[in-house]
């Protein structure tokens, strides 16, 4: 089978789309110009820690262009599929770009932060973006399910190291912005997880080996390619407690909640997760 025969069926996407949508009015919505008092923003507020912290989560969050590049290329709107993977791939589509605009606020917002505070000039942040920003982001899965996995964890954890950051930070102005990211970063979990939940209601096992690949081989975004990572990640860690597996916990329950009669593949896989998030 095709990547485009194991889609989900569109009439799934489309609610799960409206769903969230509906959950995210325009006028929830919030801008990087008049949501907060930039004038007040202060680096001598915060440790070197927690100013390193700002500038490795501006590093992730300005890698929007890749994340959002890689949902069109495995899910594309144009003439290269069918119409029917078409109309799924349009309804997916309604979430992306909310989403993609979003994540852009986040970049946004803590670039803007790192100017007001002091931590950085503008052209000099602007020319450290774009080193990391200007490298392919790939996610090169074979399941279209595992996309929605991936982000899954992803959006968790990081909402999850927004909320433990802010809740350590000096200076009140970035803690304002960590909990407006860590509000929107819930609200694509819930989606990334409604799409999860769906996928393995309609295709059962099938839908296993695929998550459990995901888990397997997971790497937070950026890890594989910026040169540093895992000693800048261990020293955010040490600023307030980060480990992306914590998020596994939150797939577990998804998993669980999804399956009515678990197949011992099902449970194979919720031991698999356990186990990953026991030796982290």
């Amino acid at each position: 089978m095709t990547f485009d025969d194991i889609l989900l069926p569109v009439d799934q996407v489309a609610t799960a789309v409206d769903d969230f949508l509906a959950a995210s009015p325009a006028a929830r919505a919030w801008d990087v110009e008049t949501a907060f008092d930039w004038s007040a923003a202060d680096a001598e507020l915060l440790t070197a820690g927690q100013r390193s912290a700002v500038r490795f989560i501006t590093l992730i969050e300005d890698h929007l262009p890749g994340y959002f590049d890689v949902y069109q290329r495995y899910f594309p709107v144009d003439d290269t599929v069918a119409p029917a993977t078409f109309v799924h791939n349009r309804e997916l589509y309604h979430f992306t770009v909310r989403w993609a605009l979003e994540e852009d606020t986040h970049a946004r917002a803590l670039t803007r932060y790192q100017e007001a505070a002091g931590i950085a000039e503008r052209a000099t942040l602007r020319a450290e973006l774009a080193i990391e920003g200007r490298k392919r982001f790939d996610l090169p899965y074979d399941h279209p399910v595992q996309f929605f996995a991936y982000a899954l964890v992803q959006e968790k954890a990081t909402q999850m190291y927004y909320q433990q950051l802010r809740d350590v930070v000096g200076d009140p102005v970035l803690a304002a912005v960590l909990t407006r990211l860590s509000r929107d970063e819930a609200r694509h979990f819930t989606f990334m997880a409604d799409i999860v939940t769906r996928y393995l209601r309609t295709q059962g096992d099938t839908a296993v080996d695929p998550i459990r690949d995901v888990v397997a081989n997971f790497r937070m975004p950026l890890a594989d390619t910026m040169r540093g990572y895992w000693r800048w990640a261990l020293k955010i860690a040490d600023v307030a407690a980060y480990d992306h597996t914590a998020a596994y916990d939150h797939l577990l329950k998804v998993i669980d909640r999804a399956v009515d009669a678990p197949t011992d593949r099902v449970d194979e896989l919720l031991t698999f997760i356990g186990n990953c998030r026991a030796v982290s």
